[in-house]
């Protein structure tokens, strides 16, 4: 239900680095991202957008990072050969047509209907509510602390006009898993979050382990809960930055002293 903003206090360090350009898009049906007639959004119709955007940019290829429905999404991007490298960050997708896990979070999402209304009726006004902070913490940060009030203002935001929200429900009641991961044949690195609540490990990283025949890396987070973007900015940017700079040849050196 997120825009790019969970990607705020990384992109700019990836940036940063003077080695890379670097792209945040927000997802279609998402607050800011591009609209959809589609009655019915699933992973091919999200990804379908942002490849319109790579091709507006003129990248055939990037390496590619997601973080939850985007790490869906990055799979498929990655199915459709426009990623170079991969890093998955707590994705979703993990289950196949009838696996409990599908359901598990399903129930999560549906569970979670009250505190969206609230924030949809009262906006910032939610934050003042008594325990506010806590309960919009909980899919999002290890403790409540690992939120500043200005992110929590931005995710209202974000989730009172994510238009997709009921799409993405019958989308992942309806539809399996990622069942192509036997064809995943770059350099994929698999990041699973302690403090994940929406997608524990190991329940929901099973599937990733199971089907992805030469997994080249898994890390562990300590500490941080399902968009640990906020809370470790720094931790996530040097893993990606590790990890790209790990499957990028060498740049040739024109020799000065020809």
């Amino acid at each position: 239900m997120m825009s790019s903003y969970v990607w705020a206090d990384v992109a700019p360090r990836l940036a940063d680095t003077g080695r890379y350009e670097v792209f945040a898009p927000t997802m279609a049906g998402h607050n800011g991202g591009p609209h959809t007639r589609s009655v019915f959004l699933d992973t091919n119709t999200l990804a379908d957008h942002v490849e319109r955007q790579l091709d507006e940019l003129g990248w055939d290829t990037a390496h590619v990072v997601g973080n939850s429905l985007g790490g869906w999404v990055a799979f498929e991007l990655e199915r459709r050969g426009r990623a170079r490298t991969l890093t998955a960050i707590a994705p979703a997708g993990g289950w196949h047509r009838w696996s409990p896990v599908k359901y598990e979070i399903v129930g999560k999402f549906v569970a979670g209907a009250p505190v969206w209304l609230t924030a949809l009726l009262l906006g910032e006004r939610a934050l003042r509510l008594p325990g506010a902070k806590a309960a919009a913490s909980v899919p999002i940060s290890a403790t409540p602390a690992g939120l500043t009030d200005e992110q929590l203002r931005e995710i209202i935001d974000d989730v009172t006009h994510c238009r997709a929200y009921y799409q993405l429900l019958i989308k992942a009641l309806l539809l399996p898993g990622l069942m192509e991961l036997t064809e995943t044949n770059i350099p994929t690195h698999l990041v699973v979050c302690e403090r994940d609540r929406v997608l524990p490990h190991p329940r929901f990283t099973k599937h990733f382990l199971k089907h992805i025949p030469a997994i080249d890396k898994v890390t562990r987070l300590d500490g941080v809960g399902h968009i640990p973007m906020f809370e470790a900015p720094q931790r996530i940017a040097d893993l990606i930055v590790d990890w790209v700079d790990a499957h990028v040849p060498p740049v040739a050196r024109e020799d000065s002293a020809g």
